[in-house]
């Protein structure tokens, strides 16, 4: 039976990485702390998963996906923020770049790992074909307003929507959003619960009385302190992994990538062990309900910046990025209308996942 009175080590980690990203943000790190930093990164990210887990098991699903989603997903449109308005005109493709890493690392990295560690477990991986089509339909639409448009639109010069054109995208992402939220929390709860039981979980998990009311908002509090550190402490040590990727010959760009995947770990490792209990749906609401948040709200709130902040916005993927958007929404059609899929699928969007790894160091 899971436990859920809070381990004193899930209250101890989050508090130590706060305060280690306060003594050691802006400062140029020692090689020993730059070890230390990504100790301490590692363990607020399973404290993260472990509070996600708690919150999840006390409002139930798809509540508790849905606010590990978000609350990432918050804290990373800050920090896309935060290095913008200190960035200089070098930083206008930053939003594009993350976005489009988010969008990658979740409906093909965490959606391919889940699939294939779920199908490699109990044989079949078995999920709501309707639940996950609409948020892979959302997906689709989301990227395709704000990422793909901006490259074929002439109101402005370059990959770039006009003041116009990035409002109303804005707009209809927000409603987008929302939509989905409501559809996933409301009207049509039932499409993104779990369709087979806990059989990979010990005896009696399911059935775990739920925490508290004072343990679910404490796990909440430290939730939030664990995912700020995790997203200040990858901003902590991204000048190290900046030099060694330029020490490489790779593309600057790929710091991004980078900062990325860190940020989304707890993300992956909790859709990865909701897999291994036969829980796949949890683990698809996880990695399309983060795509769906990075752009919904990522947009949104750089719309609103690009009030003061000077210069064109760049959104307009290059070509080999929508090739590969465009193959990842295509093949992610194809898995998820059976309501089904076997380890091939998990290996295929891996594959796809990991070209855009090997394209992001060899464009």
């Amino acid at each position: 039976m899971v436990r859920f009175l809070l381990d004193k080590r899930f209250v101890a980690v989050p508090v130590l990485a706060c305060i280690l990203l306060l003594l050691t943000w802006g400062q140029t790190l020692a090689p020993v702390l730059v070890v230390a930093v990504a100790v301490v990164l590692i363990g607020a990210v399973l404290s993260a998963v472990h509070h996600a887990e708690v919150i999840a098991h006390r409002v139930g699903e798809p509540f508790g996906s849905l606010i590990l989603a978000v609350a990432v997903t918050v804290i990373e449109v800050a920090l896309i923020l935060t290095l913008m308005l200190s960035g200089g005109p070098e930083s206008r493709s930053l939003a594009r770049d993350t976005v489009f890493a988010a969008v990658m690392i979740t409906a093909n990295g965490i959606v391919g790992l889940s699939l294939l560690v779920g199908a490699l477990r109990h044989g079949l991986a078995r999920f709501n074909p309707e639940g996950t089509g609409a948020a892979l339909a959302v997906v689709a639409t989301l990227s395709t307003m704000t990422l793909v448009l901006p490259a074929f639109t002439t109101a402005q010069p370059g990959p770039a929507f006009s003041g116009a054109q990035l409002g109303f995208a804005a707009v209809a992402s927000l409603v987008l959003y929302a939509s989905f939220v409501l559809t996933q929390t409301v009207r049509h709860r039932d499409f993104f619960l779990p369709v087979t039981t806990v059989s990979g979980a010990p005896p009696g998990e399911e059935h775990a009385a739920p925490p508290s009311k004072r343990s679910a908002l404490t796990s909440l509090t430290l939730l939030v302190a664990a995912l700020v550190a995790v997203v200040g402490l990858a901003k902590t040590v991204s000048p190290v992994i900046e030099a060694a990727v330029s020490a490489a010959g790779i593309p600057p760009s790929f710091v991004g990538v980078v900062i990325a995947l860190l940020v989304l770990l707890p993300e992956g490792l909790a859709a990865t062990r909701a897999a291994l209990r036969d829980r796949m749906q949890i683990s698809l609401n996880l990695g399309y309900g983060s795509a769906i948040a990075s752009i919904g709200l990522t947009i949104p709130a750089i719309a609103v910046a690009m009030i003061w902040l000077e210069g064109p916005l760049t959104l307009g993927l290059e070509p080999t990025q929508m090739v590969l958007l465009a193959l990842t929404i295509i093949v992610g059609a194809l898995t998820v209308a059976p309501g089904r899929a076997t380890r091939l699928q998990g290996t295929i969007h891996l594959i796809i996942f990991a070209a855009f790894i090997f394209l992001s160091i060899n464009p």
